[in-house]
């Protein structure tokens, strides 16, 4: 049963037509209309039903690269057209059960890839519960629910969802969280929305590589589409204090001057300032950070608060 109804008439789409790659050659496993707020499961990122305890240790057989961060999808948004862009209001990411995070050989930002030794395979599993991700009996953080992956159909081919690119993908931007608005290319008619790769707390960089709290989630996301600004190219995101660009690239210092370019291009169509003019404010008021350098392709987020940008009305 892909789609069923909540009790209050809400369409929910289950986690159980999972995906590994973004593209618009998959079949649509539902429709909803702009404006209708619906709910989506989403699986952990590694084969779920593995975590069957707390004391459950991860083997070579539990995780296959690349097929890991399973996504629900794609979800039709009627009315998309190419040259449209999503609005994307997550309204919650609900997450609770067995979590876990890990090292694994080759994968983070030590990875000994050549013999892949490392640490071998460790993993340190946690309950999520009452909004407090247990890490031990003496360290108890407070959830900051996001969703890893969150997406649209590229132009041509498949993206997989271990990377992430111009329509989005495994961003691991904390700031895809409740409360925000994401906002995504359309490329293809129905546009091919795709969330998955939830987690419960996340540090910058994602050092570890398996390094969020990986889980299990339920969300509720509402979606509006209206046409995609001429100078944007990359994933963009409003939270309540800031607006936010995000690039992905390799190497590093890459990824942070498209998030700053796309930054500067924003400045100017929306709030009047000359690129020259944008780009220097931004070296007073900028605020950026990596997000995740574990991926193939590195994230970065550049953000304004609105207080700066209410001065430029």
């Amino acid at each position: 049963m892909t789609v069923s109804k909540t009790e209050d008439g809400k369409q929910l789409f289950h986690r159980d037509n999972l995906k590994f790659a973004f593209a618009a050659t998959d079949e649509f496993i539902g429709t909803i209309s702009p404006g209708e707020v619906f709910e989506v499961e989403t699986e952990i990122n590694i084969n779920g039903g593995v975590l069957t305890s707390l004391d459950k240790k991860l083997t070579e057989d539990d995780v296959t690269f690349p097929f890991v961060n399973p996504v629900t999808g794609p979800i039709k948004v009627k009315g998309a057209r190419k040259g449209d862009m999503l609005k994307i209001t997550v309204h919650e990411v609900a997450v609770e059960g067995i979590g876990t995070t890990a090292v694994w050989p080759g994968v983070g930002i030590f990875p000994d890839w050549c013999r892949q030794k490392e640490f071998g395979i460790k993993n340190h599993n946690v309950l999520v519960k009452n909004g407090i991700v247990h890490w031990s009996d003496k360290v108890k953080l407070p959830v900051r629910p996001m969703i890893g992956c969150i997406a649209t159909a590229p132009v041509n081919g498949g993206l997989m969802t271990v990377d992430c690119d111009q329509v989005g993908g495994n961003l691991d931007v904390q700031e895809v969280t409740d409360g925000n608005i994401v906002m995504l290319p359309v490329h293809h008619e129905g546009a091919y929305l795709y969330l998955g790769d939830c987690h419960a707390i996340q540090g910058d960089g994602e050092c570890n590589g398996l390094g969020a709290i990986e889980i299990a989630a339920h969300l509720t996301i509402e979606v509006d589409v209206c046409k995609q600004p001429e100078e944007m190219s990359w994933p963009r995101i409003e939270t309540p204090t800031h607006i936010c660009t995000v690039g992905c690239a390799r190497p590093l210092e890459d990824a942070m001057r498209t998030a700053f370019e796309e930054m500067v291009y924003w400045l100017n169509a929306d709030f009047g300032m000359s690129y020259e003019e944008a780009y220097m404010l931004l070296g007073q008021v900028a605020e950026a950070r990596c997000t995740q350098m574990v991926n193939p392709k590195y994230s970065y987020i550049c953000k304004v608060s609105k207080e700066v940008l209410k001065q430029l009305a």
